[in-house]
Order: structure tokens, then sequence, then C-alpha cells
């Protein structure tokens, strides 16, 4: 789904909330299909590779942003500092 198919200033939150540190998956799922149940921004996120799944090398399963999705966010100024990623082992 293109992103003009989704309210891009709510992708652009998502990608920047997942950028300022790695969150546990369930955490991220229920806090944006809560906040918007009727709108696909998680899933056009994660569509457009935005957003990515990891499992750290404790396992547990986190959500990161991408290269594509920090190069997003430098595109529209919204980067946070600093922008963490995990130590990730393997894509869940």
């Amino acid at each position: 789904m293109p992103m003009s198919d989704s309210p891009e200033a709510l992708v652009l939150d998502l990608v920047e909330w997942v950028a300022r540190e790695p969150r546990p998956y369930a955490e991220a799922i229920e806090a944006w299909r809560t906040s918007c149940p009727r709108l696909t921004v998680w899933e056009d996120a994660a569509d457009r590779g935005l957003v990515r799944r990891l499992k750290s090398d404790a396992g547990e399963s986190l959500m990161i942003a991408t290269e594509a999705g920090l190069a997003l966010l430098r595109r529209h100024n919204r980067l946070p500092a600093p922008a963490t990623n995990p130590t990730a082992t393997r894509a869940a």
C-alpha cells in the first residue's frame, strides 16, 4: 500500500517513536493498534521497510527503525537524537 494511502504524519510518528529506542514488539503493536485501530499505520510502516522486528541477543522480540526509516526521518528533519538500534542477532 503506498504511503499516500495512510496518514503520513502518523507513519512518521511511529517510525520516530521506534527510532528513539528499541521497543518490545508486544508494546509497540499494542500501542499503535490501540491508538490507530482503523488505520493501517503499523502495516504501512512495516510493508515499506521503515520498521523491523528483530530478536535481541537475550531473545527478546524488539521493533526498531530500519535504515530506510531513519532516512525518511532525516528527510523530514525528525530524526531523534540519538537514534539507537539494538544489537540484534537475527530477524524474527
